[in-house]
């Protein structure tokens, strides 16, 4: 298991859609430049810092700037349309990357499990080939159990899951329930740490994003847990920040919480 930071670590400084960005946007190249600065060893770039939109001369300088700094890189997209993890797939092997992360739901597509294997199942042969691992990330709408069926009805050692210790609680899972049922199945950990708090009307929670060891995320279970049920994956800081009045100064606060995460789960991924 090894540390690292994505482009979901700094997810306003890359651009939140719906709301006001930076004058200068997160770059693929300026986030290997913060790995550097905070002595992790992963990046993964995500769908919102999409890399088909580079050139090809751009992801070999990509390619060649992280195989000088020492970083692994890993690949992520959004969705499961064909030709799309076809494209990712290729770029996943040109990085370098073990896997190829996605989330189902995206751009107003939400399959059914069935219509979710139909559609994988003849794709997995090619990242057999390729020595990519498919990482399927828990979101918000299926259950972990449902998850685990789609997985099982896959087969194969190259799918499996992106665990993220927060979105299942928007289908009423908490991590300690789908690490239980998902664990041995991870093969990428987004640590994403939240506090759930009560408004002073107390009508309803408040779910809020805040730095790895800040909240109510129990994280040394997590990481005893996970290896205990024979998953080893890369653990790549994740965070919800809310808003703030200005866009500058969300990205001052993001940038602050991932050196903050990065310097406590330095305490338990010493790499």
């Amino acid at each position: 298991m090894h540390l690292g930071i994505g482009s979901y670590s700094y997810v306003w400084w890359a651009g939140v859609p719906g709301y006001a960005t930076p004058a200068q946007r997160l770059t693929a190249m300026q986030l290997l430049e913060q790995a550097g600065k905070l002595g992790v060893r992963v990046v993964q770039i995500a769908d919102n810092l999409p890399l088909h939109l580079l050139s090809p001369g751009e992801l070999r300088a990509l390619r060649a700037r992280a195989d000088a700094m020492g970083l692994q890189l890993e690949v992520g997209t959004g969705g499961i349309a064909t030709e799309d993890l076809r494209r990712y797939l290729a770029i996943a092997q040109q990085l370098g990357s073990p896997i190829l992360r996605t989330v189902i739901d995206h751009g107003g597509e939400r399959p059914s499990p069935d219509e979710v294997v139909v559609r994988l199942a003849p794709l997995l042969p090619a990242f057999d080939r390729a020595g990519v691992t498919l990482a399927i990330e828990n979101h918000d709408r299926f259950k972990a159990r449902t998850l685990l069926d789609i997985l099982d009805r896959l087969g194969g050692a190259r799918v499996g899951i992106c665990l993220d210790t927060s979105n299942s609680l928007g289908c009423l899972e908490g991590p300690e329930h789908v690490v239980e049922i998902l664990g041995a199945r991870v093969v990428n950990l987004h640590v994403k740490d939240v506090s759930v708090l009560l408004p002073p009307h107390h009508k309803g929670f408040v779910v809020e994003g805040c730095a790895a060891g800040q909240g109510q995320l129990d994280i040394p279970w997590l990481l005893r847990r996970l290896r205990l049920l024979g998953a080893n994956p890369n653990a790549i800081v994740e965070l919800w920040p809310a808003p703030e009045e200005s866009v500058d100064a969300a990205v001052a606060k993001e940038q602050a919480w991932v050196e903050q995460s990065v310097r406590y789960l330095r305490t338990l991924i010493p790499d």
